[in-house]
């Protein structure tokens, strides 16, 4: 320690301690009482030494380094604010809308009955007085105030203080924090309030705030007071009599200018109870004007006689009559809360109705809770029928999902956040005590615990629609299927990660079943052994299905293909791509196998017809990729089918229609089109023999651009010039039906003078050859094999 001493107080410091015999001062005078200092430097001396020794203890030592990591972490400070601009954030920034001063006020209004309740367990003095455990809302649109009124715990004038003069100081939370520390009243999750800021949304529609309270913990009723855009508050107590309470709370709202007219409406504060605080466990009662039938009396004179009072008679009439009482605001109870085991399916229905405005009763309903990470109750319900308007189907905002926390209604309002957009039509409440809310209680914030929420309500609706499935009752998912089939195959499209739980949800008409649907699994069933696919062709209607060119060697051989006759379904396949290890096969494409094909005999016909396919490619050109055998024709004489990685016919006539769709990529994402011939056809054994006999015959070449316009509709193309296509039908038609049913020979020449008139005055018309059709070959014809 010495070493240190001298560091701190240097030579001269030390020598500056010892007394000098020249200034004659006694030693005591340079000794403090108690020989200690007021810096912990402690003096010694000895009784036969003039020179005073200093000594530093440790105290020193430690208040010095104090000192210096004082000095080291800088000064500390508390946060100030300034309270009315704090105010005036939580009252305009925090809420989208006013009418949710209502909600925070009976949430407020409910967590002081539910400590009530939870106090007087212990202490049943505080119900001595006997009143109601209720909550009672008073709107007067004269004097334009609102008054809520709760016979709840109250507040001593501390707790005014300490609730309603502390911004942001919850009394619920404190509460909670209170009973989950003391285990014996144990912890309740009933309570609603959180932030402590609730009850200054009241400043949304109200210009001054009047709040009258008496608590069972002590005899006297104070009033607290505070009007809007200011920052000071008053306390003071209550000695007007009329104005006492037995026990509770009472808030008035002074309304503003602009809300008056809104918020003091009855009518309109019955409509928020119902909405938002429908499920509070506590009886809310509102000031209604009802109107009732009475009898009355008339008096009614006697015809010609003037009556005097005692003679006249007395007649009954009815009338109707309004008076004003309480009404009950919240009667609907919430179903979710109860066992399962124990509500009846009427229940469940009227539920349905009443919260959702239905008429029809559900398809089936699913009530059910979880526990673990996230705990929550729910019910869900299939409705009877699909959206009446279409702006509702296919959004993902709809006002399906009712979220309540701690049975205080929350929001409606969802972009996707418990829902995906295929499952907009569900409906259902749900309820959670530990949901991840902004302070506005308005906002559902994404979260781990949101996610998990949204996982196991989308496996709960999966769970619920296939018990509908499954049912020997066909009828109920027949109905599910028209309304919402949609909805499950645009699930195919988004949500990669149910489609296993999608695709047995799926139906289809199909070659075997043109009037009834068919799902997955019973395709996969009745297929053949050999059969390694899933086939399916996609038009635009079922009947066009039916008669496509595509199907004629798969009819033949017994194979089913499914019809997708929705825009939606060739997409959600292609996105499933297989089922229970089956590829789906779009049977319009290119390189269609069928597995039972002859090799010796394709290549007998690829080798015969190779002359004719070069030759139909030289005349159409650009217009196909290429022209081959086909496998899949008995009875048409060609097809044309797209490219592998191509669109379709279909798809590619689905994305012509789109309104908002970029006419650059249709000829890059247009497949390749190819040309397949049928060579047992007589049409294409006539065109293989001009090919050899004649090439070069316009007859021929006419044939096979007719052909292959023909093709392009049959296999579900639109052809570039459809009047230019009716032309060359016409003109056949006049070739095939001239003079067949003895046209007169004035009729002709009418016509051919006509047709010389029309020849001499068009300058581009050519001259046409009427050729007189032949049952019977000639020697001489060159198509002739």
């Amino acid at each position: 320690m010495a070493p240190a001493l001298s560091r701190t107080l240097g030579a001269s410091s030390v020598a500056a301690l010892r007394p000098s015999p020249s200034r004659g001062l006694p030693r005591g005078a340079l000794l403090p009482q108690g020989r200690r200092c007021a810096r912990g430097v402690r003096w010694d001396a000895g009784r036969g030494e003039r020179v005073v020794g200093a000594r530093c203890v440790s105290a020193v030592a430690e208040k010095a380094a104090a000192e210096e990591e004082e000095e080291a972490a800088g000064e500390k400070f508390e946060y100030q604010a300034e309270v009315s601009r704090l105010m005036d954030l939580i009252v305009h920034s925090l809420y989208s809308h006013k009418e949710v001063f209502l909600r925070e006020l009976v949430s407020n209004a409910s967590d002081a009955l539910d400590k009530l309740r939870f106090l007087s367990v212990t202490d049943p003095s505080m119900l001595a007085d006997g009143s109601e455990m209720e909550i009672r809302i008073k709107p007067d649109p004269e004097a334009g105030t609102i008054t809520i009124t709760d016979s709840g715990i109250g507040m001593t004038k501390d707790e005014l203080k300490d609730c309603l003069g502390t911004i942001a100081q919850s009394g619920t939370s404190k509460f909670l924090k209170a009973l989950k520390e003391n285990k014996e009243l144990g912890a309740d999750n009933g309570l609603i309030g959180q932030f402590g800021v609730g009850f200054y949304s009241a400043f949304l529609v109200a210009e001054k705030i009047v709040v009258s309270t008496k608590s069972p913990k002590v005899d006297k009723q104070y009033v607290w007071e505070a009007e809007a855009d200011s920052s000071s508050y008053v306390i003071k107590e209550e000695t007007d009599p009329e104005k006492m309470l037995t026990r509770g709370t009472q808030i008035t709202l002074f309304l503003r200018e602009d809300d008056k007219y809104e918020f003091a409406d009855p009518m309109r504060i019955q409509g928020l109870v119902k909405n938002y605080s429908q499920f509070v466990s506590f009886p809310i009662f509102t000031w209604q004007e009802k109107s009732r039938t009475v009898e009355v009396e008339e008096e009614e004179s006697k015809e010609g006689e003037e009556a005097t009072e005692g003679e006249k008679e007395k007649k009954k009439k009815t009338i109707t009559e309004k008076y004003w009482d309480w009404e009950l605001a919240n009667e609907t109870k919430p179903i979710w809360m109860r066992n399962p085991k124990e509500v009846e399916k009427t229940e469940y229905n009227e539920f349905y109705k009443k919260t959702f405005n239905e008429f029809l009763d559900p398809l089936t309903h699913a009530h059910f809770t979880t526990e673990g990470e996230v705990e929550f109750r729910s019910v869900l319900y299939i409705p009877g029928m699909a959206p009446l308007s279409n702006e509702e189907i296919m959004n993902p905002k709809t006002k399906n999902i009712r979220l309540y926390v701690k049975r205080v209604f929350i929001s409606d309002d969802f972009d996707g956040e418990l829902f995906p957009r295929y499952l907009s039509f569900v409906k259902g409440v749900v309820d959670s005590n530990d949901l991840p809310l902004n302070v506005s209680r308005e906002i559902l914030q994404e979260s781990r615990i949101v996610r998990i929420m949204r996982k196991r309500l989308v496996r709960k609706t999966f769970d619920m629609i296939q018990d509908i499935a499954d049912k020997d009752e066909k009828e109920d998912y027949k109905k599910f299927w028209e309304s919402f089939g949609k909805f499950m195959k645009l699930g195919c499209i988004e949500d990669s990660g149910n489609q296993k739980r999608l695709a047995p949800l799926l139906r289809f008409h199909s070659s075997k079943n043109e009037t009834d649907l068919i799902s997955l699994d019973q395709y996969v069933e009745n297929m053949p052994e050999s059969q390694k696919a899933i086939y399916y062709i996609a038009t635009d209607s079922l009947q066009s299905a039916k008669t496509a060119p595509f199907l004629e060697k798969l009819v033949q051989k017994d194979i089913e293909v499914l019809y997708l006759i929705e825009p939606i379904d060739e997409v959600a396949i292609q996105n499933l791509q297989t089922y229970k290890e089956k590829k789906f096969v779009d049977i319009s494409k290119e390189d269609l196998e069928l597995g039972d094909e002859d090799e010796d005999k394709e290549k007998e016909s690829k080798q015969e017809y190779t002359l004719l396919c070069d030759w139909i490619k030289q005349q159409l050109g650009e217009k196909v990729a290429k022209v081959q055998i086909s496998k899949r024709l008995s009875s048409s004489p060609c097809v044309l089918v797209s490219g592998k990685f191509g669109w379709s016919a279909n798809m590619e006539r689905l994305m012509k229609a789109q309104t908002l769709g970029d006419t650059s990529s249709l000829e890059f994402m247009r497949g390749r089109r190819i040309f397949e011939i049928n060579p047992d056809h007589p049409i294409v054994k006539d065109l293989s023999a001009a090919c050899k006999n004649e090439p070069e015959s316009t007859e021929a070449k006419r044939a096979v651009e007719l052909l292959y316009e023909t093709a392009l509709i049959s296999s579900g193309y639109t052809p570039e010039s459809p009047a230019e296509l009716g032309g060359k039908i016409y003109e056949m038609m006049t070739i095939a039906l001239g003079g067949r049913w003895g046209r007169s020979d004035s009729e002709d020449a009418e016509a051919t003078t006509s047709e010389t008139n029309v020849e001499i005055d068009s300058s581009e018309a050519t001259m046409t050859e009427v050729v007189e059709p032949s049952e019977v070959r000639t020697e001489s014809d060159p198509w002739r094999d």
